[in-house]
Formats: structure tokens, sequence, C-alpha cells
């Protein structure tokens, strides 16, 4: 304590030690964002990039012109980076082909095309085809939690702070006191 507080910092009231604090976490954040965006880019070169080949499958969904609500390939299933590539098509009540200009693919997505035959809207399909993701590893996810982890370091920043400025505060009180008490404002009065 005696590197921190000297006599020459007569008055200062322990503010060295508060910026000294404040100073530490600010390194501390930026540690802490330099290694979660370092964290983020090597997640991403741990994912392996995984391919599946369908073959008549019948879509979960009936397929329609909203793609939000069209059926994915991989439902259920978060799939980063997906692409689709579909082969062959088939209405899966009636079996009968449907031409590409009939429908488009959307992150895994099979969707009806705009001005598509309003027949084939609403109904379900068979697909067969191949999608590709960028799929988790096991180094990916422990670069995943660690970051995460880190992520979690600047909730304790308003703690730290707060304990810090109370010291200030007590230091700052003490001194007061000690000031009062040297001034001789508290002298013994009417004593024989």
């Amino acid at each position: 304590m005696m590197g921190i507080l000297s006599k020459k910092d007569k008055g200062v009231a322990g503010l060295n030690v508060l910026l000294a604090v404040v100073v530490f976490l600010f390194v501390l954040g930026l540690l802490v964002s330099i290694f979660s965006i370092m964290g983020g880019e090597l997640e991403e070169q741990n994912y392996e990039r995984t391919t599946v080949t369908v073959t008549n499958t019948i879509s979960a969904k009936v397929i329609n012109e909203t793609c939000a609500l069209a059926d994915s390939i991989t439902e259920g299933i978060n799939r980063r980076a997906c692409t689709l590539s579909i082969t062959n098509v088939s209405n899966a009540t009636g079996g009968e082909i449907i031409a590409a200009g009939n429908y488009t693919t959307s992150n895994c997505k099979l969707c009806l095309a705009n001005g598509a035959d309003a027949g084939y809207n609403n109904t379900q399909w068979n697909f067969t085809g191949t999608y590709s993701y960028s799929a988790n590893t096991t180094a990916s996810n422990v670069v995943f939690d660690t970051t995460d982890e880190l992520n979690g370091v600047t909730d304790w920043f308003g703690i730290i702070i707060i304990i810090t400025v109370m010291v200030v505060l007590i230091l700052l009180t003490v001194i007061i006191i000690g000031a009062i008490r040297g001034s001789g404002l508290l002298s013994a009065e009417g004593t024989a």
C-alpha cells in the first residue's frame, strides 16, 4: 500500500486508487473484447463443412410462396451457412415432376417461386438433392464456451467500481476526520 499512497499524495484521498482500478478495468475490457473477436474467428475456422444427400424425401410442411413458412430440409436443426442444391422435385400426392421454374431455395428452404403454377401451392413435395452446412466440432464448441465465459467478465465491472468508490469514500472520511481533529475545532471547552 505504501507504493500507492505516499507522503507526497496529501489531499488526493485515495483517488489514485480509484484511477488505478478504472485503468485496470479499461485494460481488462479491452482484452476481453480482443479475445471475443478472436474467439469468433477461431470458432468459424473450426467448423467442418458437411454435405448430406436426401432422396425422395417428403416435405414436412406444405410448400407455399411464403418462404418463411416453407419446408426446411434441415427442419429443427440449426444449420449455419446452409446451401441447398435440388436435383428433382415432384408433387407428393400426384407424383408429377415440378419444373425448376416453379420453386426456389433459400437457406435450405424449398419455396414456391413467384409466378409458379398455382396447382403446386400449399401441397407437399418430394425432393431429392444435397445440402451443405458448417457443422460444429469439438474445437468450435470449446472456443464458443470459452468466449462465452469471457464475455461474462464485464458483468462484474459495476460491482468492482462501486466497491472501489466505497473504499475511496472511506479514505476520504478518515482524512476529513483527521483534518478536523488536527485543526483544534474539537478542543475541550469548559474543563477546569
